[in-house]
């Protein structure tokens, strides 16, 4: 008896302008298709338009992959300019896909949040045990022309990166502005306010997992920051709108508040979160509760201190899915095998993120990806074991 285990799916491209010497690629969650780097396979240029190139899938696998011009910062955009969902292809026999990329993510101009909303600040703000602080708020597009509306809110940790690169601690910022004004405008997010909370020399005590600080600090943001946010702008300040966000020590922090209080917090962002610090992965071990009303998107990168980061996450994530949490409903994670550690790596993908945790109208978004077609065809020769 034979059993196909895979078979050749082809891909071809059909590209609208790609810069002279320049090449397509395709990336996706198998070996094959380069386990989501970016330049995974290169395809071969039939003309000056069409690149192809043919692939053996594993049919145990499901099948997912993107366009890129070899990097995420060139990866192919959707018909309404934004980075749009997977590419998913339900493989049962030998077929080809046809895609149409009409736009790349570096050749879109976007424009800028912060020109047309300026930043509001609220300068040294202190509280019992901390040093003061600034803290940034941006708000959204429409947020003037629509007086009676109100707002989620999002709190983002490690401010100064959030927004301006000469404030940046490396000199990058992840443009939180700008990302958040592409996807409400292409209707892919609810709009939403962001508040930035400057950190501190006191950093890591401050977002760490098992310190007097930490405590001071998330009381600092629900009990003195949260109430003037709510008090001063058009919030929407119910825990069902009201998520945190953070990146490393950031990441960890912002799990920590949404887990022990997620009658405030009951959306939090966790990029390349400090699991193995402190003792959160005991305290979640130790919960019999079964998932708590929030909802978790966790990532990681693959390089550097990524890798060192990847078993806090693998343990994190096994906690969560023993105790009923489930992806795409409750849990989204997300790893680039790629990415380094580092404020560009984070705000590559910030919008991943963004949507699930404030998604508005992704059925729109899904609808409005790649042009995309499938054709099958009679090709001899599946691979297969007897």
């Amino acid at each position: 008896m034979t059993h196909v285990t895979s078979l050749p799916l082809t891909i071809r491209v059909t590209a609208s302008e790609v810069p002279a010497g320049a090449h397509v690629f395709v990336t996706g969650n198998q070996p094959a298709l380069g386990m989501w780097r970016p330049d995974g396979v290169a395809l071969t240029r039939q003309d000056d338009r069409v690149w192809v190139t043919t692939v053996w899938v594993d049919l145990s696998l499901p099948v997912e992959f993107k366009v890129t011009r070899g990097s995420w910062e060139t990866e192919a955009l959707g018909t309404d300019g934004i980075v749009p969902p997977n590419l998913r292809v339900d493989v049962t026999e030998p077929c080809t896909v046809q895609v149409n990329a009409i736009q790349w993510k570096d050749q879109v101009s976007t424009p800028r949040g912060d020109g047309a909303c300026p930043l509001l600040w609220h300068r040294q703000l202190a509280s019992h045990g901390l040093t003061p602080r600034d803290v940034a708020v941006w708000l959204p597009p429409d947020y003037d022309a629509e007086p009676t509306r109100r707002y989620p809110v999002l709190y983002m940790h490690d401010g100064q990166n959030c927004f301006d690169p000469q404030t940046a601690a490396f000199g990058h910022a992840w443009h939180i502005d700008t990302e958040a004004t592409r996807l409400i405008r292409a209707g892919a997010i609810e709009p939403l306010i962001v508040v930035a909370i400057w950190n501190t020399p006191n950093r890591r005590l401050e977002y760490g997992a098992d310190s007097t600080l930490s405590t001071a600090y998330v009381q600092f943001v629900y009990t003195t920051l949260k109430p003037l946010i709510d008090a001063t702008y058009r919030t929407r300040p119910d825990a069902a709108h009201t998520a945190v966000m953070g990146s490393s020590m950031g990441g960890l922090i912002a799990f920590m508040m949404a887990w022990g209080h997620p009658e405030i917090f009951a959306k939090a962002a966790c990029l390349s979160p400090a699991f193995g610090h402190g003792d959160i992965l005991a305290r979640v071990a130790m919960t019999q509760d079964g998932p708590k009303p929030i909802r978790l998107y966790l990532d990681n990168g693959g390089v550097g201190l990524e890798a060192t980061l990847q078993p806090g996450c693998d343990q994190m994530l096994a906690l969560l899915r023993k105790q009923g949490y489930q992806e795409g409903v409750q849990l989204q994670w997300f790893q680039e095998a790629t990415a380094e550690h580092n404020e560009q790596a984070w705000a590559a993908r910030v919008w991943r993120p963004l949507t699930f945790l404030f998604e508005h109208n992704l059925g729109n978004l899904r609808r409005n990806a790649y042009t995309v077609s499938i054709v099958h065809l009679d090709i001899p020769g599946a691979r297969s074991t007897s």
